[in-house]
């Protein structure tokens, strides 16, 4: 039976980790769970499914949540809490599933004690690429993708060496937004952004999506993931999302993975790799989809493909602040604070005024991010 630790279990992601340990209870044991402020979505799961030590955001929340959970499990809270679920149970696997920059330290933790990662929180290899491919290398520890596009190429890839690979394509669904022309863009709602044609996904990944930061995002994650340079590494619009991925070798052969639009195959893939037993998720039905259809990234409709890009290309902090920067600008548009397009004004500004430095310590990332965050509370 394999021992899971979920960062972030009721986030989208998290809820739909619990869904595929729900549906195989004979193979998963669930050890820990840690949330941010739904103490009572985490209450309900800690009586489903009984962990040994839940941790939520705050004293007062660990307080609230104490008097609705059965005895004996454990209540933490803040950073220690977050560590404690990572690193210091019985789990041989942690999802990490915590939306944005959060998510770092919580899965350097886990590396640091040796668990196999399960990850779906791509802001950690974004913002420190780096330093945790290098650890996950030193400790011996086994980086599993889980978002759909990542586990994709993780999938085509197996039994292919590397030395073989021409090039890894990224599929793009094009978001919520994906039929509008930029002038179309003045003036869309946060509820507009919000409603995703393909994928069941958090707010912020959502918007993501909407302005092909998600993309971006997930480009610079496979540059670590898999050891690839950019030019490698390729992003093609998909509006049906059924190829989720695709790896073109240098014989021209092309091995594509496919399936139904459902978050809980690639989680469960990265929980039981290499195994694949029954999964929750329905079957994908090719002749009633009829077609598929693929466009061409247009990196000036999406420029927040090119700052991806030109930011992974220069390295050092500018992928970093490329991440903290967008979390803001994504975090005062779905407050009201700032129209949809200037996410990405913000961005690049916030971009443009960065004086790189090398990404060659925690410290050094984190002053990046400050900074960035500061930056792009400021602008408009």
């Amino acid at each position: 039976m394999k021992r899971i630790a979920v960062l972030g279990s009721t986030g989208s992601i998290g809820t739909q980790t619990l869904d595929v340990a729900a549906f195989h209870p004979e193979r998963f044991r669930v050890e820990a769970l840690a949330a941010g402020t739904n103490i009572e979505l985490l209450a309900e799961q800690a009586r489903k499914f009984r962990p040994k030590m839940v941790s939520v955001a705050t004293k007062e929340l660990a307080d609230r949540l104490t008097g609705m959970l059965p005895e004996g499990i454990r209540v933490l809270y803040g950073e220690e809490g977050l560590h404690a679920v990572a690193a210091e149970n019985d789990a041989d696997t942690v999802v990490s599933a915590l939306v944005g920059s959060a998510g770092f330290r919580p899965t350097l933790a886990a590396i640091d004690a040796g668990k196999t990662i399960a990850l779906a929180n791509k802001e950690t290899l974004v913002s420190a690429g780096e330093i945790v491919t290098a650890r996950a290398r030193r400790k011996g520890v086994k980086i599993v993708p889980v978002d759909s596009e990542h586990s994709a190429i993780f999938q085509s890839l197996n039994g292919s060496r590397m030395n073989d690979v021409l090039a890894v394509t990224v599929t793009a669904s094009g978001g919520s937004f994906r039929d509008r022309t930029r002038e179309e863009l003045e003036g869309v709602t946060v509820e507009q952004a919000l409603q995703h044609p393909n994928w069941s996904m958090g707010p912020k990944v959502t918007i993501d999506s909407a302005t092909m930061a998600n993309k971006g995002l997930e480009v610079i994650e496979a540059r670590w993931l898999f050891d690839l340079d950019y030019d490698r590494i390729r992003v093609l619009i998909h509006p049906e999302s059924i190829i989720h991925s695709y790896v073109e070798f240098y014989d021209r052969s092309i091995i594509a993975q496919l399936g139904v639009p459902d978050m809980r195959v690639p989680i469960q893939y990265a929980l039981t790799y290499p195994e694949r037993p029954l999964s929750p998720a329905s079957s994908l039905d090719l002749a009633a989809l009829g077609k598929l259809t693929f466009r061409p990234m247009d990196f000036e409709r999406y420029p927040m493909m090119r700052y991806a890009y030109d930011s992974g290309r220069e390295g050092g902090t500018m992928t970093t602040v490329f991440n903290a920067a967008n979390e803001v600008a994504v975090s005062r548009f779905l407050h009201g604070d700032i129209p949809f397009l200037a996410i990405e004004s913000i961005v690049e500004e916030t971009l443009s005024q960065h004086e790189k430095k090398k990404a060659d310590s925690l410290e050094t990332i984190q002053e990046a991010d400050d900074w960035a965050r500061d930056t792009a509370k400021k602008l408009s």
